[in-house]
C-alpha cells in the first residue's frame, strides 16, 4: 500500500528541492531581466517561438538565466533535446550522443539540440568533437558558459555559433524574483522592505545567489514570522564576495585597478585593490602587477616608483595577509598620485619593431670587444673613444650599426623627473654638436 503524505510531509519534501529549483521560471513570461534579449522579434525569442534554432551559447554572469533558457526550450521544442554537462561527460559519452543524433537525422529527419552546460570546461579535442554534427546539421550546439567565449570556446565551433549575452540583473529584477519566490518558501513567511532590499543588494546580480541566500534566511525562521535585515545580516555575515580568481572577473578587476591607478585616482585605485584581497586574491600577484605598473606608467617621471613597489613586494613577501594590505594600500596611493610617463614602454617597443627587423646587422668593430689578440688584428675595438679621457666624460661616437641611421626611441614627457633627463639628454646633445663642429 503506497505510503500516505500529510500536508506537512509533502511541504517537507518540497523543501528538500534547493528553492532556486523550485522557483525557476516555466515560461518566458515568467523571467524578470534579459528584456533586450528576450523583447519582441528579437533573434532569441523568434527561435523559441519559432522553434527554429541555430548553434548558439549563452554567456552571462552566473545566476542571469542560462539554465532557464535551456529548460524553457526544452520544454516547448519538437526537436530531441539532450542536456550535457561539461563537468562530469566524457569525450566517450559525448561521441556517442553524436552518433545517436546523426543516426535520428537519417532515420526521422529530427535534427537533437545538444545544451551544454559550462562548455567552456570541454577541452579542444571534446569541443572538436562536435564539429562535425554541426555542419551537418545533426545536432544544434546550445552552450551556456560564465566564461568569455572568445578565450574557451575553440574558433572552429565559435564561428558556427550566435553568443547571446546575458547581463547582470539589477537589484530590482533581483527583489521581484525573490517576492515571487516565497509563495516557494511556505511556512507564510514575509520579507520587509529593508530585509528585501539587503537581500538585492547582496547577490550581486546572481538571481540563483539571491535565492540560496533567501533560502538560508528563511530556514533559521518560525512560520509567519516577518524577516528584518538584522536576521538577513546575521545570516550572511560570513558569505564570501563575488569572485572568479580564475576566470574573465579577475581580469576584470585587475584592469580596473591598472587604469585606476593610470588615471590617477587613488581613491578608485584602493576599492578594487580591496574588492580583489578581500575576495581572496594572492597579495604576491597584486605586487607583481604594481611593479610592472611603476615601470609602464610612471616610469623614469618618478624613478622612486620602482624603488617603492620592489620594497612592497618585499613587505608583501616578508608579512603575508592580512598584514600585507597595507603595504599594497601604500603602494597604489603612491603609484596613483605620482606624475605619468609611458616614455620607457613605448622607447622599448619602438626599439623592439628595429630590432626584430635589423637583427642580422653587425655591431660596429669599435665598440665591440677584443679579449683575444687576434681579435684586436681584426679590428675589434680599434679608434674606441673611452668617454672618461675627455672633457665632461663624454665623446660622440656612433653606437648604430653602420648600415643602420641613427634613431630616437626614447623621448621624455615633461613630467616629474624626466624634466631633469629632458636636461641631460639635451646637455650632451649640445656636446656633441661642439665635438661635430671642431671635426
Amino acid at each position: 500500500m503506497p505510503r500516505q503524505l500529510s500536508m506537512t510531509g509533502e511541504e517537507e519534501m518540497a523543501r528538500d528541492i534547493p528553492l532556486a529549483e523550485r522557483a525557476r521560471p516555466q515560461d518566458l513570461a515568467e523571467i524578470f531581466g534579459q528584456d533586450k534579449l528576450l523583447q519582441p522579434d528579437s533573434l532569441l525569442r523568434r527561435m523559441i517561438e519559432q522553434d527554429s534554432y541555430s548553434s548558439c551559447i549563452f554567456w552571462g554572469p552566473p545566476g542571469t538565466g542560462k539554465t532557464t533558457l535551456a529548460r524553457i526550450i526544452e520544454r516547448r521544442t519538437r526537436h530531441a533535446f539532450t542536456p550535457f554537462s561539461a563537468v562530469l561527460a566524457k569525450i566517450a559519452e559525448v561521441k556517442e550522443l553524436m552518433e545517436k543524433a546523426r543516426r535520428l537525422l537519417l532515420a526521422e529527419s529530427r535534427r537533437t539540440i545538444v545544451f551544454v552546460d559550462e562548455i567552456h570546461r570541454f577541452n579542444k579535442s571534446q569541443q572538436d568533437a562536435f564539429l562535425p554534427y554541426v555542419e551537418s546539421g545533426a545536432i544544434i550546439l546550445i552552450g551556456a558558459t560564465t566564461e568569455n567565449p572568445s578565450f574557451e570556446v575553440i574558433p572552429a565551433l565559435l564561428s558556427r555559433c550566435h553568443v547571446f549575452v546575458l547581463e547582470p540583473l539589477s537589484e530590482l529584477e533581483i527583489r521581484n524574483i525573490l517576492q515571487r519566490a516565497l509563495v516557494h518558501v511556505g511556512r507564510d513567511l514575509a520579507l520587509d522592505e529593508k530585509a528585501l532590499a539587503l537581500l538585492a543588494e547582496k547577490a550581486g546580480g546572481d538571481g540563483r545567489r539571491a535565492l540560496n541566500n533567501l533560502e538560508m534566511v528563511c530556514r533559521n525562521a518560525d512560520r509567519g514570522e516577518t524577516i528584518d535585515s538584522e536576521a538577513v545580516e546575521r545570516a550572511l555575515s560570513h558569505r564570501s564576495l563575488f569572485y572568479d580568481k580564475g576566470g574573465e572577473e579577475h581580469y576584470n578587476l585587475i584592469s580596473a585597478l591598472h587604469k585606476s591607478i593610470r588615471g590617477s585616482d587613488p581613491q578608485a585605485g584602493l576599492y578594487w585593490l580591496a574588492r580583489m584581497l578581500e575576495a581572496g586574491e594572492d597579495p604576491m600577484y597584486l605586487a607583481r602587477r604594481l611593479v610592472r605598473l611603476a615601470t609602464e606608467d610612471v616610469g623614469l617621471a618618478d624613478p622612486q616608483a620602482l624603488v617603492q613597489a620592489i620594497a612592497v613586494k618585499d613587505a608583501v613577501h616578508f608579512l603575508g595577509m592580512p598584514e600585507a594590505s597595507t603595504a599594497l594600500t601604500q603602494l597604489v596611493v603612491y603609484l596613483a598620485t605620482a606624475p605619468k610617463s609611458n616614455a620607457t614602454e613605448v622607447a622599448y617597443n619602438l626599439a623592439k619593431a628595429d630590432a626584430i627587423a635589423t637583427s642580422h646587422l653587425k655591431v660596429p668593430l669599435h665598440i665591440r670587444n677584443a679579449p683575444t689578440g687576434l681579435m684586436k688584428e681584426l679590428g675589434y675595438g680599434r679608434n674606441y673613444r673611452y668617454a672618461h679621457d675627455y672633457a665632461n666624460s663624454y665623446s660622440y661616437q656612433p653606437c648604430f650599426p653602420e648600415q643602420m641611421e641613427e634613431k630616437t626611441y626614447y623621448r621624455p614627457s615633461a613630467f616629474g623627473f624626466e624634466k631633469e633627463v629632458k636636461k641631460r639628454l639635451d646637455w650632451w646633445a649640445g656636446l656633441r654638436k661642439q665635438q661635430e663642429e671642431k671635426e
